[in-house]
């Protein structure tokens, strides 16, 4: 196994900002940072596979190489790259033993793929009860999250949920019991992601008091990525539908505030909006009106018109 670590690299001057990219067998990491580099980002977020499923190539360790090279070149943190653990991995439930045993093993198997390419945070869904009930969820996670942590030098940040159907994590104090019953405080953290805080009741536009109460709760030290994505619903409609930034119901000037909040200046902040009608990526031209500040209505057309 090759380790590579490359740090110092970013300019803390500048808004961390990048988005969900491809990570392809043939091209691995380069591929990645090829794309992100094709949206004028500075950071960017991958699975290391399919999300729906097991299947996994090796690490090409070469490729790696190549894409720190390049990082370097380019100036870009590579500390500040995110990967995302897999959907089908569920620590919440426990009922089937054998598939508790799983979400186990894969997400230890992940761990260890991000330590080869030298990852240093994995965002994780918490999981959905499935039944069950949160209380006995929340069992299962911390259960399962000491099972993983401890041996590895990769934080896991749990993700705030939306609420939808059984899932765990759409209300701040379900995360802080799971930090709370975590042995290994250096290894877990969180992603808030904006939409999924909408979709659960928090308001967006009073972010500095959600952030007091973030602190008061858990520690905005804990914070280690930001996910942006407005919204399709309205605030603690449970629904979780990302919608392209300025165009839902969170508003521009509400995430742009989030975005640039100095309490949050060194977090990456990673896209996950939808494809204009699921055939043109919006990361390139959401980065654009985002570094300006300054909100486009013709956005989709003109990512319709060019491609």
């Amino acid at each position: 196994m090759c380790n590579f670590w490359y740090t110092d690299f970013g300019d803390d001057s500048m808004v961390l900002i990048g988005s969900h990219v491809s990570f392809k067998k043939d091209n691995q990491l380069l591929g990645s940072l090829e794309e992100a580099l094709g949206y004028h980002a500075n950071t960017f977020m991958f699975y290391t596979g399919a999300p729906q499923n097991t299947s996994r190539y090796p690490i090409d360790d070469h490729l790696t190489l190549q894409a720190l090279n390049l990082m370097k070149e380019k100036n870009l943190d590579y500390s500040k790259v995110i990967v995302h653990a897999p959907y089908i991995v569920n620590l919440a439930n426990d009922v089937d033993p054998l598939k508790f045993q799983f979400s186990v093993r894969f997400l230890q198997e992940e761990i260890e793929r991000c330590e080869q390419l030298g990852i240093k945070y994995m965002v994780l869904h918490p999981g959905s009860h499935v039944g069950l009930g949160k209380e006995q969820a929340i069992s299962n996670i911390i259960k399962g999250l000491n099972m993983i942590l401890g041996s590895h030098d990769v934080t896991i940040l749990l993700e705030t949920m939306a609420g939808k159907g059984t899932e765990v994590g759409s209300k701040l104090e379900e995360i802080k019991e799971i930090i709370d019953g975590v042995s290994d405080k250096k290894h877990i953290g969180v992603c808030i992601d904006t939409c999924h805080l909408n979709d659960a009741g928090y308001d967006m536009t009073h972010f500095d008091e959600f952030l007091d109460y973030f602190d008061q709760m858990i520690g905005i030290d804990k914070i280690g990525c930001v996910h942006v994505n407005d919204s399709k619903n309205g605030r603690g409609a449970h629904k979780d539908r990302h919608e392209n930034i300025g165009f839902g119901t969170i508003g521009f000037d509400t995430l742009i505030s989030i975005i640039y909040n100095k309490r949050l200046e060194n977090i990456p902040k990673i896209l996950e909006t939808p494809y204009i009608d699921r055939e043109f990526p919006p990361y390139q031209y959401e980065i654009e009106v985002i570094r300006n500040k300054k909100f486009d209505p013709h956005l989709i057309e003109k990512i319709r018109q060019n491609g």
